[in-house]
């Protein structure tokens, strides 16, 4: 009995002996896999990441604020159909979310700022009717996708594109054209006609340029310098 408990003893400690070694090669195995699969995950996700950075470098600038400013038109865009399909006013509506602190930041901003600057010059003029026609612009993204699919590759020019007056626009379009126009038809037409020269007038001038420094001076002094003018014309002044 002595002998084969001391045998099935030996046997333990040889299949013990053997196991040891089988499971650390197992652990091994498991660990290098897992290792495996994590720098390939890694792989992956560093692959994605100088995908979308590539894709961030080529935009605009300013296209983060660009995509916000269209995201929060397109918001207020669906407000205002919501408003309109429940018979509310928006501007109403939109007052109410407005908390006082809000609405008392934006007025001191409005004071503060003086957009009308007065007729400086025929360029400023220009940039300024560029800069009141480009905020009332509103973007069709319907419609950008609809011509994306459309042209395509040629959606995108390059030297070698030929698209040149396939460009039709749209009804909707021409009909802003027109309304705009005829906006500033009827706000030319409400401009005062230049005065007329005035032959009876007194000449104390010596150029035009001279004459407009007299009449602003005139319109803001003359009060004070009239009885000074009389005496000077009378020979009178001491």
């Amino acid at each position: 009995m002595a002998s084969s408990s001391a045998e099935s003893a030996a046997a333990t400690e040889e299949e013990q002996t053997e196991t040891l070694p089988s499971q650390k090669r197992e652990e091994r195995l498991r660990k290098f896999r897992e290792l495996h699969f994590k720098r390939n995950e890694a792989r992956k996700l560093n692959h994605q990441e100088v995908v979308e950075e590539d894709k961030r470098l080529k935009l605009p600038a300013n296209w983060e604020a660009k995509k916000a400013r269209l995201e929060w038109e397109l918001a207020e865009d669906n407000k205002k159909k919501e408003c309109a399909a429940r018979g509310e006013n928006y501007d109403r509506v939109k007052l109410l979310e407005i908390t006082a602190e809000d609405a008392d930041r934006w007025e001191r901003k409005k004071k503060k700022k003086n957009p009308d600057m007065g007729f400086a010059g025929y360029a400023e003029a220009q940039f300024r009717q560029y800069q009141r026609l480009t905020k009332q612009i509103r973007p069709d993204l319907e419609g950008y996708e609809k011509q994306r699919e459309e042209c395509g590759e040629d959606f995108h020019p390059t030297s070698n594109s030929l698209i040149h007056g396939t460009h039709v626009p749209t009804k909707e379009g021409i009909d802003r054209m027109v309304e705009d126009v005829e906006k500033q038809i009827e706000k030319r037409a409400k401009y005062s006609r230049r005065r007329a020269y005035n032959d009876d007038a007194d000449i104390d001038y010596i150029n035009e340029r001279n004459a407009k420094f007299n009449k602003k001076a005139e319109r803001f002094y003359g009060k004070y310098t009239a009885e000074i003018k009389q005496n000077l014309e009378r020979g009178t002044a001491v």
